[in-house]
Order: C-alpha cells, then structure tokens, then sequence
C-alpha cells in the first residue's frame, strides 16, 4: 500500500530499507518519505517500527557496526550496511 502520496513510497520499500538496518531517519534521507505534506510520517514509522520489532537482530547488527566503525569519529557509519545479512 501506498504509504507517501506526496513521494508515491509504498509500505513495502520503507519495510525493504528498514530490514536493511537503516532508521527511519536514513530512510527518511533516502527516500524522501514524509518530507512534503508529513501526514504520512506516524505510519512510515510505524512501518519501521514493526519491522525492527519482527527483526530485532537486524537493529542488534546495526549498533554494533555504528559503534565499531565511522561513529568513533563523530560520524553516523553506513559504510558496511549493505553488506550484513538480514
């Protein structure tokens, strides 16, 4: 279903990046969902939410790359995000 009208980002993309370990945050940045009118945004969330709830290793993954990499410097780490198996 269409989640974003504004930016036409369905639940099931938001579902792709978020089991991908990213936040709503960097999905937010990459995808540009609730970036325009914002009445999508407690449901985009809420897409991330259960899927960090149905995968809670992926969200395990995600600090332990953040805190063992880029974020030592200050920075957010998306440097080997792609690459942990979800």
């Amino acid at each position: 279903m269409i989640v974003c009208v504004c930016r036409r980002i369905s639940d099931r993309e938001i579902a792709r990046h978020a089991r991908a370990g990213m936040s709503f945050d960097e999905i937010q940045f990459e995808l540009g969902v609730a970036t325009q009118c914002g009445c999508c945004e407690n449901s985009a969330r809420d897409v991330v939410a259960q899927c960090c709830a149905s995968q809670p290793m992926a969200a395990l993954r995600k600090e332990e790359v953040q805190a063992g990499c880029c974020s030592a410097q200050g920075a957010s780490c998306h440097c080997s995000l792609a690459s942990l198996p979800v």
